[in-house]
């Protein structure tokens, strides 16, 4: 009996892409599965050829051949590997049916460390200006005494008799497609290809053994709670030859009992008696850098802010550095003697509104002005 074409087997076009194919392909598996077929018989026969049709056309080279020579192929017959043979294009069958991957895995080869975690907390002064310091991190080495090997010194591993040092065994089952062979991880090298007869008594085989080390870690300047630092191949030690992993170092900054941050410019408060906010005066104020004194101009409101150019926190992305805001914070005395209190209501008899003498006092006293008018 002749073969049907391929194209008409999938119900697509000769032009259709490879999305195509494999979409045709799997709505034709569902449509045919002997759970929900009626006649299994039927089933069976038409899924064997949806699978030569899909494993010729999902392969560009053999789809080649075919729109060229047809079943034929080049040399006298097409040749079509089944189930037993070129096992690709076959993974999307039991990943529909059993829910997993064909192939099983593969042998192991060399593979990189993991990363590793260390929460640093530093100074609200280190964060601002940056540092350098050292950390200790407890992390997998490779074992000194076996070189990593896990073999005792003076034996190696040797090829695993199981797997035949393909780290992988296969097994055939029965199916309704015929038999079907699967490949699944060896056992008994766990997928290394090779087994040790006598293990390191340093890491018990392992190749690797826990270690702490001390690590400098460089801290920039600007930095902030949540900042994370990445220190290449300071992480745990890779395996098969592969790289070591990296060591990634979180920041928190301790708050400050005096200073606040904004971004790049640092903010404090300084409180001042209501005659140096009238009549002015300088003041000694705190900064990263030492104290410096400040000028508060004459007439000095509660709230106002001081800037002082460049005594902030260096910038992370950048040059320079912010500022510092000073928040004035004028303080009303209290425990007042009768003098004390005397003396206050004599100099309240002085004041007009002259003496209130900005912006923001003037337009107050108009607004009330023209609400009780």
């Amino acid at each position: 009996m002749s073969k049907r074409d391929y194209y008409e087997v999938l119900g697509i076009s000769k032009d259709a892409s490879e999305s195509d194919i494999k979409k045709a392909y799997r709505k034709l598996l569902k449509q045919y599965h002997p759970d929900v077929h009626p006649n299994k018989e039927e089933a069976e026969v038409k899924i064997k050829e949806i699978n030569e049709a899909y494993e010729v056309l999902s392969d560009p080279d053999k789809r080649a051949r075919y729109d060229q020579f047809g079943h034929m192929g080049p040399g006298g017959g097409f040749e079509y590997g089944g189930m037993g043979s070129d096992m690709s294009g076959f993974g999307d069958i039991f990943d529909m049916f059993f829910g997993g991957g064909f192939g099983g895995n593969q042998r192991r080869g060399p593979q990189r460390g993991a990363d590793l975690r260390f929460n640093l907390r530093i100074s609200f002064e280190e964060a601002a200006f940056g540092l350098e310091k050292e950390v200790e991190i407890a992390r997998m080495e490779s074992c000194e005494i076996c070189d990593g090997s896990g073999a005792e010194p003076g034996t190696t591993a040797t090829t695993c008799p199981t797997c035949k040092g393909t780290g992988r065994v296969a097994t055939v089952k029965k199916t309704f497609l015929g038999q079907v062979q699967t490949v699944s991880t060896c056992s008994t090298c766990r997928g290394e290809g090779k087994v040790i007869s006598k293990p390191c008594k340093h890491c018990s085989g392992q190749g690797k053994v826990r270690k702490y080390r001390r690590i400098k870690v460089n801290v920039p300047g600007g930095v902030d709670t949540g900042n994370r630092i990445r220190v290449q191949n300071e992480g745990e030690a890779g395996t098969q030859g592969g790289p070591p992993g990296d060591l990634y170092v979180f920041i928190e900054v301790e708050p400050h009992p005096f200073f606040e941050r904004e971004q790049d410019d640092v903010i404090c408060q300084v409180p001042i008696t209501i005659v140096q906010a009238a009549l002015g005066d300088e003041v000694e104020v705190p900064t990263l850098d030492g104290k410096v004194i400040v000028k508060v101009p004459e007439g000095t409101q509660n709230g106002a802010i001081i800037r002082i150019r460049n005594k902030g926190i260096k910038r992370l992305r950048g040059t320079g550095r912010g500022d510092q805001k000073i928040q004035i914070k004028v303080s009303i005395p209290t425990n007042l003697s009768e003098k004390q209190k005397e003396l206050l209501r004599n100099f309240g008899r002085t004041l007009n509104r002259d003496n209130m003498n900005t912006d923001k006092e003037k337009s107050f006293f108009e607004k009330v002005k023209d609400a009780f008018m």
